[in-house]
């Protein structure tokens, strides 16, 4: 009999609601049959529903990565909350007598064989798009281009105003009239830059508020990167018109822009690695008010290679029921494939399918093996990547320390990482990001703070003047202590 854990439940549901709602069918009774066939791969139940029928729910496994849900209800999810029922009867491991595949699901079967076959005969092959065609959509990529070319000319009139004036000249005023401005560069196919100048004004109508020069800084910084996009995507744009090839690339403009990557496009230009295995670090759900949405960040450690990557799930605001809420992982993931988009540090990272196994300690030992044993190190790699004004302004590095502890100093007592060489990094929290230091010094286990590995966010303080590190999990070898979730 198969067997799931919650987190492959978890992964294959469209959002919590729906998880929840089947856990509770399945822990509540819900099911009144099951069955599952001779070769495991065909498992089925009736489930009691809000009408007078039963709804008959079904999971087939013939291909054990793609599994194919099927269930009466009539609802528009999928797969729906009866469908997650019936894995969560499985997972409990509930008695699935032994009966016969229906007749109707090996008729599907067959047909989905002949149709996967066909796509596979190259005597069925589709025949190649019409040159018209082909000239259709580029003439219709090409007009995309003069279009942002001239969203972005529209753009550094904003910038060479505020740059010639300065930020302290934005008024009530001026600030409405910069956000009407910005709502324009969504007419230009410019999402990516609309989403900066949003944050832009937001900036400086806290600062206007309660004048607190932290505020105006991260406007300042927000400006220099708008200005460094527009002046790098004009010179990209009109390379592309001048080349005469609008196709998507790998660069990183691309989706600065507000291009979206499809999992295809992204094998398709090489950004892949086959048969990887991932370890979450940390975890963390973060609104974003210039793009009003929610943002579930999670940041993993290759365990072969020990990389540094992210996944990035974004739930607008408007749309928060339609689009499923990650979740923190605890298990080694297993995918097939794995995918990456164009960037420095901390790539951006997505998979189709994977498999879960159960953390343990030789691999907590492997990604712990690479992990950076100097500081100074490190910090020259977060400087060398931050100066680039088209990446985030931090980093997330795992480092090896031998020690964490508090030193006093004039300004109070520190919290600070020291490496083996002797060298100090500065924990500290970031204005905006949730409270984590309460969380280390409130770790009651003295081993923690010795000989262990850390994982933060490197940034640079513009208050401060210096590289601090925000701390987010310890890597130990019974497992992670999460500071964040």
């Amino acid at each position: 009999m198969r067997k799931f854990s919650e987190q492959q439940i978890g992964a294959l549901a469209p959002n919590a609601n729906a998880l929840s709602n089947g856990r509770k069918i399945s822990s509540g009774g819900g099911f009144v049959s099951r069955m599952r066939s001779e070769d495991d791969t065909f498992y089925m139940g009736e489930c009691k529903g809000s009408g007078k029928s039963n709804y008959v729910v079904s999971a087939d496994f013939v291909e054990d990565d793609k599994p194919v849900f099927r269930c009466s209800c009539p609802s528009r999810q999928f797969p729906c909350k009866h469908s997650l029922a019936l894995m969560f009867e499985m997972a409990a491991q509930k008695d699935f007598p032994v009966g016969d595949i229906p007749k109707d699901i090996l008729e599907k079967r067959e047909k989905k064989q002949a149709r996967e076959a066909k796509k596979t005969d190259p005597s069925e092959a589709k025949k190649p798009v019409s040159e018209k065609s082909s000239r259709a959509g580029k003439a219709a990529r090409t007009k995309k281009i003069k279009k942002q070319l001239e969203g972005l000319g529209l753009m550094k009139q904003m910038t060479d105003q505020l740059m010639n004036t300065g930020l302290s000249y934005m008024g009530s005023v001026s600030l409405k009239n910069y956000r009407d401005l910005a709502k324009q560069l969504g007419d230009y196919y410019l999402p990516g830059p609309q989403n900066y100048f949003n944050r832009l004004v937001l900036e400086m109508e806290v600062y206007q508020k309660d004048q607190d020069k932290s505020h105006y800084h991260q406007a300042v910084e927000v400006l220099k990167r708008l200005r460094a996009l527009e002046k790098k995507a004009a010179v990209y744009l009109n390379g592309k018109l001048d080349t005469d090839s609008p196709e998507a690339d790998d660069d990183i403009l691309y989706e600065k822009l507000g291009g979206i990557w499809k999992l295809d496009q992204l094998e398709g230009l090489g950004l892949k690695k086959e048969h990887a295995r991932l370890v979450q670090l940390s975890f963390q759900v973060i609104y974003d008010e210039a793009r009003k949405e929610y943002i579930d960040i999670g940041y993993w450690a290759d365990v072969d290679t020990g990389e540094i990557s992210s996944t990035y799930n974004y739930r607008p605001v408007k749309a928060l029921k339609y689009v499923k809420q990650e979740d923190s992982c605890f298990d080694v993931v297993n995918t097939p494939m794995l995918c990456y988009y164009p960037g420095g540090m901390n790539k951006r990272i997505r998979w189709e399918n994977a498999d879960f196994e159960p953390m343990d300690g030789r691999v907590l030992a492997d990604v712990t093996a690479h992990a950076h044993r100097e500081i100074q190190t490190a910090v020259k790699l977060a400087k060398n990547e931050m100066k680039n004004l088209l990446s985030e302004d931090y980093c997330g590095m795992l480092l090896r320390y031998e020690r964490i502890g508090t030193i006093r100093t004039k300004q109070g007592d520190l919290w600070v990482l020291e490496d083996e060489t002797g060298g100090r990094m500065e924990l500290a929290g970031r204005e905006g990001w949730e409270d984590t230091m309460t969380a280390l010094s409130l770790i009651s286990d003295p081993e923690v703070y010795r000989g262990q590995a850390l994982f933060g966010l490197l940034y640079y303080d513009s208050k401060e003047r210096r590289i601090r590190m925000y701390p987010c999990s310890i890597v130990t070898e019974k497992g992670i202590v999460r500071l964040l979730y």
